[in-house]
């Protein structure tokens, strides 16, 4: 199915203190999944989705992703002379995804505050967010559909995930109802890391959005919330209650293979099991994962 071109904007400016000190002069969006940096996985999601115009939203140690998806003609060039077409291929890639802009944040004021830095980017037109540390598998859809929903039903679209109950106060939690389409959603109200005791579901959002141009106004008006920060989820729920604001917020439930690397448990599992998927990789790797199991 042939889409128009949608705007992706990837908020990339967090600190990344989990990480640290890998992250202490390293955006953790460049932290490497096998052999890519996060980031990249997200921007070729963005771009197997229809997107030509990508913008990231950055703070501190800006170089390193800018550079990443810029050319660097001495290793080209050396990689031509050696005659390594492989390698070459790999480190072009980068460069050729999509037109790729930066914007700095500013002040730290939350996910919310880093989705308003785009405003004069994206203009008056809807485009997608995409979190640069959670991962789709590239197997599965997910972000096509969701623009599908939102041109469809004129919808502001979020993606969700069942989660444990136990798991649902490290996201935001929405109740629902059915709409009579597999998988589509409408969303009554959002609840920001909720205890589990207070969740009305276990549906977690995860980090994709579809959003329509009127957010920008709902967060401008939208004071800090949980921790102190300007919450896209706060403006969310804003949008919920009123749908003569831009519509309905819909979400598409999402079942298949997501990868976060924001986490450092789960950062370590995606990369193995990324790497056993590989056809490079898999065949040894396996095996040894087996022989290390059964030493445990």
């Amino acid at each position: 199915m042939t889409r128009e071109p949608i705007k992706t904007v990837i908020p990339a400016a967090g600190l990344g203190t989990r990480f640290l000190p890998a992250t202490k002069a390293m955006p953790k969006e460049m932290l490497p999944v096998v052999d890519k940096p996060a980031i990249q996985y997200v921007v070729e999601e963005a771009v197997a989705a229809g997107s030509d115009d990508v913008l990231v939203v950055v703070g501190r140690n800006k170089n390193a992703l800018a550079n990443h998806f810029d050319r660097v003609t001495e290793l080209e060039h050396t990689l031509e002379r050696k005659g390594d077409a492989s390698k070459l291929e790999k480190v072009m890639a980068a460069s050729r995804l999509a037109d790729i802009h930066f914007v700095r944040q500013g002040d730290p004021l939350g996910l919310g505050h880093a989705v308003l830095r785009a405003r004069k980017h994206v203009g008056d037109e809807t485009f997608a967010v995409l979190l640069g540390d959670d991962l789709i598998d590239a197997r599965d859809v997910l972000l096509s559909r969701m623009i599908d929903v939102s041109r469809a039903e004129s919808a502001t679209v979020i993606a969700l995930m069942e989660v444990e109950p136990s798991q649902i106060h490290l996201y935001g939690c929405a109740a629902v109802e059915e709409t009579g389409e597999p998988d589509v959603v409408k969303v009554k109200y959002l609840v920001e890391k909720p205890a589990a005791s207070d969740a009305p579901s276990n549906l977690a959002v995860i980090g994709r959005y579809v959003l329509k141009p009127e957010i920008f106004d709902v967060l401008e008006e939208t004071g800090p919330g949980k921790g102190g920060e300007i919450q896209l989820t706060d403006a969310l729920e804003a949008l919920a209650a009123d749908e003569q604001i831009a519509g309905p917020v819909l979400g598409v439930v999402f079942r298949g293979r997501r990868y976060d690397t924001g986490d450092r448990l789960d950062y370590l599992k995606s990369n193995l099991l990324l790497a056993l998927d590989r056809d490079d990789l898999g065949a040894e790797l396996g095996p040894w994962l087996k022989e290390l199991a059964g030493q445990l």
